[in-house]
């Protein structure tokens, strides 16, 4: 069994409680994790959704389980990248100049293991702020994207894009509104986010 599949792939309460008191405290306490650990421990206290994906046919049943789980079929998606339009073609979503799109569906530059957020550019988002993006949102990332701070996606972003320079990087680091009144999130908009992470390592 993966790794990942065995650790985090359960959807059962029991083991989420079991990896709260494993993995309990801070990041900084948790710096016995790999990052990948550390990421997903981040990601999910953030309040956002984890589905490990071993290939891309796992990638689009999952997708297919997100819209149902919703009851997104037939509406309206942002996406700008022409790579995942096969995705949405095949649930016969409507991505052309959407008026009302329930959710974004979009790749990332990379995944931050210190603070579980994810890291954008106007490669995937354009010059959309993070409050213009609908509430819903589809990551499909890969665990090579997975960082352990956000200077090294920066330089990651700057290795990758040579000339042409994205512009627009930001990240999205909440997932769930607040449960109480908490100062770090000040200004800051949740959204409900899934994460499908496929395995390219």
């Amino acid at each position: 069994m993966n790794f990942f599949k065995k650790i985090f792939g359960s959807s059962d309460a029991a083991s989420d409680e079991e990896n709260e008191s494993e993995y309990g405290g801070n990041p900084i306490q948790n710096s016995h994790l790999s990052i990948d650990e550390q990421f997903i421990f981040n990601f999910k206290k953030n309040g956002g959704k984890f589905l490990y994906c071993e290939n891309t046919q796992e990638v689009a049943e999952q997708f297919e389980n997100i819209l149902e789980e919703n009851d997104w079929f037939e509406n309206e998606v942002l996406c700008y990248e022409p790579a995942l339009f096969h995705l949405l073609e095949e649930n016969k979503l409507l991505y052309i100049s959407p008026r009302n799109p329930k959710f974004l569906l979009a790749s990332c530059e990379n995944l931050i293991a210190d603070e579980g957020s994810i890291l954008f550019s106007s490669k995937q988002i354009r010059q959309d702020k993070p409050n213009e993006l609908p509430a819903n949102i589809v990551i499909i990332a890969t665990t090579s994207q997975i960082l352990p701070m956000k200077s090294d996606g920066l330089s990651a972003i700057k290795r990758k894009y040579e000339r042409d320079y994205p512009t627009n990087i930001t990240t999205i680091k909440y997932f769930e509104k607040a449960k109480e009144e908490d100062f770090t999130q000040y200004g800051s908009v949740a959204k409900n986010l899934y994460l499908l992470l496929l395995e390219d390592l």
